[in-house]
C-alpha cells in the first residue's frame, strides 16, 4: 500500500542550458531537428532523475519538451493565424502579442502522445500528465472567428478531451488540466468554465486534477500579488463549484501565500495537492517550513486525499534550486508521515 502524503509537482521544472536559456520563461530552443527531439528526451530522463532522487512519489516529464504550458499545445491545432499576432490583456495583468483564431479549431493530429508514452516507458513511478485547460486556452489568444468565449473554449474542450484519451491510453495515471484563469473570471468560471472543464475530462478512467493558483513568478504576477490585501479569497468562489465537479483533485497554492487555509475545507471529497514550495522566490524552504502547510492542511484534509506539491511550476528557477526544493517537500513530507504513524 502507498504512504499517505504521496508528493508530487505542479508540473514543471527548469530546462538545462543546452536545451533553453536558464531561468526564462517560453526561452527559444538552443537546438533544432533531430538533435532537438533527443536534447528533449534527454531533458525528460533529468526531470526524471532529479524527482526521483529526491523522493518525488508521482512524477512529471517537467514539461521539458514544451515552451509555453499553453501556446505549444495550440501550435499543433488547425485554425490558429501565428503570423498576424494581436495584443491582448492576459487574465487582466499584463499584455501579450497572441496568435489570431481565423478558422475552426481542430486538432490535426496527437501532440503530446508521443511524449506521455515516452515519458511512461522511462519510469516505474506513477505518471501525470499536464494539459492547459480550456478557458486559459481562450485566454492566451485573440478570437476572430467564434466572438465567444464560451464556444471557443467547448471546442477547445473536445480537442482536449480527444488528447487527453490518447495520452491515458499511453498508460499515464493522472492528467492535469491548468486552469489559472479560474483565479480571474469568476462568473464565467460559473457559467461555463467547469462544465468546459468537465468536457475536457469525460470518458477519461485515469485520474483527473486541474491546477489553479496566483502564477508563475514572473513580474506581473508579482506585482498583482502585491494588491490583493492580506487575504486571498478568491479560491472561495469556486472551490464550492470545483467540489461538485466530475474532477478528482484539485491543485492550489498554499506555501508563502495569503490564502486562509480553511478555505481548503470547501473541497470536501476531493483530493487536494497542496501547494507546500513558493515558486516566485529562489529561497530554499525548510522542511519544517514544508511540514508546517501540511499539519496545517491536515485540519482540513484527511491525509489519504492530502497530496504535497508545488504551488505551480518551477521553469523559472534555477536547476539547483528547484532540486533543494524538491528535497524540502519531500523531507517536509516524511517528517509529517511519521507523526501521522505512517
Amino acid at each position: 500500500m502507498a504512504a499517505v502524503l504521496q508528493t508530487t509537482i505542479a508540473g514543471s521544472l527548469p530546462k538545462p542550458s543546452w536545451l533553453a536559456e536558464p531561468v526564462a520563461l517560453w526561452a527559444p530552443w538552443k537546438l533544432d531537428g533531430d538533435a532537438l527531439t533527443q536534447g528533449k528526451r534527454d531533458a525528460v530522463r533529468l526531470a526524471l532523475f532529479d524527482q526521483e532522487h529526491a523522493g518525488i512519489d508521482i512524477v512529471t516529464d517537467g514539461e521539458q519538451t514544451r515552451r509555453h504550458f499553453v501556446t505549444t499545445f495550440i501550435e499543433g491545432l488547425d485554425g490558429v493565424d501565428w503570423e498576424h499576432k494581436r495584443t491582448v490583456r492576459i487574465r487582466n495583468r499584463y499584455d501579450a502579442a497572441v496568435p489570431v483564431v481565423v478558422g475552426a479549431v481542430a486538432r490535426r493530429h496527437p501532440i503530446y502522445v508521443d511524449d506521455a508514452t515516452f515519458l511512461r516507458g522511462e519510469t516505474a513511478r506513477r505518471v501525470k500528465y499536464t494539459l492547459p485547460g480550456p478557458m486559459t486556452m481562450v485566454d492566451t489568444l485573440y478570437d476572430a472567428y467564434y466572438k465567444s468565449r464560451e464556444k471557443l473554449a467547448f471546442a477547445f474542450a473536445e480537442i482536449l478531451n480527444d488528447e487527453a484519451r490518447a495520452i491515458e491510453a499511453a498508460g499515464v495515471d493522472i492528467i492535469q488540466f491548468d486552469e489559472p484563469a479560474f483565479n480571474v473570471y469568476f462568473d464565467e468560471v460559473r457559467d461555463w468554465g467547469i462544465a468546459a472543464l468537465e468536457r475536457a475530462a469525460q470518458g477519461l478512467r485515469c485520474t483527473t486534477a486541474v491546477h489553479i493558483c496566483y502564477g508563475y513568478g514572473i513580474q506581473a504576477n508579482i506585482e498583482w500579488k502585491k494588491t490583493l490585501g492580506s487575504e486571498w479569497r478568491h479560491y472561495e468562489q469556486t472551490f464550492p463549484q470545483l467540489a461538485r465537479s466530475t474532477i478528482d483533485q484539485v491543485s492550489l497554492e498554499c506555501a508563502n501565500s495569503h490564502v486562509p487555509i480553511e478555505l481548503i475545507a470547501l473541497l470536501q471529497g476531493k483530493d487536494v495537492l497542496v501547494g507546500a514550495i513558493d515558486v516566485a522566490s529562489e529561497r530554499v524552504e525548510t522542511p519544517e517550513e514544508v511540514a508546517g502547510v501540511l499539519r496545517a492542511a491536515l485540519a482540513y484534509v484527511p491525509p489519504e486525499r492530502l497530496y504535497p506539491c508545488t504551488n505551480c511550476g518551477m521553469v523559472p528557477l534555477p536547476r539547483d534550486v528547484a532540486r533543494a526544493k524538491l528535497r524540502s517537500l519531500t523531507a517536509g513530507t516524511a517528517a509529517v508521515r511519521v507523526e501521522l504513524g505512517s
